[in-house]
């Protein structure tokens, strides 16, 4: 089993780090084959070039600056994503490597008469996604009625890859989190790798 982890803070000593390490030790330890993508520290560049949008109609797709990240998401049969959401909303890096990442002829293709685009990660079974936020969850549920999760899980994951699980934990009121409630997320997150990294069964 192939696993991707997607890192996405600025910070090496961050409480995001941490976490995406813990989960990549977690996977490590399980004997899977794991790629743990700091995005920061591997210099990404968010920006999608005019070349790259140039392409996006044409085929083959020009993403030769991003090969590497894009073959990392092809071999992907699990994809965690671990970064903070600010202003309810991903960090511009990340929302950048879905830009040039996800795209036409490895994510998915377009249909011939421009109508909705087909998925093409068939391989891509789980999606675990793990955030950090400020605000209270009151707030990230009633009034802003979840973005990321929504974004992520209706606008990309189940559009490209609409037969894999998708899993959402967030970390609110990150600024003051205890120990203890820390503890219980470290908990939530490592349990849901933990049934992510299972193998499928039959007829599944």
């Amino acid at each position: 089993m192939s696993v991707l982890i997607v890192s996405a803070h600025p910070r090496g000593d961050s409480l995001n780090r941490h976490l995406a390490e813990k989960l990549a030790a977690q996977a490590r330890a399980s004997g899977t084959d794991v790629t743990l993508l700091d995005l920061y520290a591997n210099g990404f560049d968010p920006v999608l070039t005019a070349t790259e949008r140039g392409s996006f109609y044409a085929t083959p797709y020009d993403g030769a600056a991003v090969a590497a990240q894009m073959a990392q998401l092809s071999r992907a049969e699990v994809l965690v994503l671990v970064f903070p959401t600010w202003w309810f909303g991903l960090p511009a890096i990340l929302k950048g490597w879905i830009d040039r990442v996800w795209v036409p002829g490895l994510a998915y293709d377009h249909a011939s008469d421009l109508g909705p685009i087909r998925g093409r990660l068939t391989g891509l079974r789980q999606v675990v996604v793990v955030t950090t936020l400020g605000a209270p969850e009151w707030v990230d549920w009633l009034v802003m009625r979840r973005p990321v999760a929504r974004v992520l899980r209706w606008g990309v994951v189940k559009v490209c890859a609409p037969q894999a699980r998708f899993r959402y934990l967030a970390l609110h009121r990150v600024e003051n989190v205890s120990p203890d409630r820390l503890r219980r997320f470290e908990r939530r997150i490592t349990a849901a790798l933990a049934a992510a990294l299972r193998p499928a069964g039959p007829g599944t």
